[in-house]
């Protein structure tokens, strides 16, 4: 029998920065099944860029943490999304939010882990995209060893 594929989960900036925190609730779960090795984080340079940003500019104590989980358990981190992709989710989304979108999408990853009710208030966005998008407690609702393979 061969070895079940882990879920391949794309975590927005906003569950980033949770994860820094991971004393409990959902986001310190999904980084104990990440350190674990049992589900596979990814994120874009693009969110990498942007919670650099925001810890430097709002949680500078939070920059050795993030330094930490970089080195010690690194998420695979993916380029952009091409151009026209971002373009055809910018139809329904702000230019922001479609690019996160479009380099989930883009990195073939089984779902979008995210707090940004942009995403979440309108479960058209997710049909659209054709990607399941899920909060972190959402996530850990299902069998994340079930969720691999585009099975989310």
């Amino acid at each position: 029998m061969g070895q079940k594929a882990r879920a391949r989960v794309f975590l927005d900036t906003n569950v980033i920065l949770s994860l820094l925190y991971p004393e409990g609730g959902a986001p310190g779960e999904i980084l104990r099944l990440f350190i674990e090795g049992r589900i596979e984080v990814v994120i874009s340079r693009q969110v990498l860029e942007e919670e650099v940003r925001v810890i430097r500019e709002k949680l500078p104590e939070a920059l050795p943490a993030l330094r930490t989980l970089l080195i010690n358990r690194a998420p695979e981190i993916v380029a952009g999304a091409p151009a026209k992709d971002i373009d055809r989710l910018a139809a329904f989304l702000d230019t922001g939010d479609a690019r996160i979108l479009a380099d989930a999408v883009s990195a073939r990853t089984d779902c979008l882990v995210t707090g940004d009710r942009h995403f979440l208030e309108d479960p058209g966005i997710s049909k659209k995209a054709g990607i399941p998008i899920v909060t972190p407690a959402q996530f850990l609702q299902k069998d994340p060893g079930s969720i691999g393979a585009g099975t989310a």
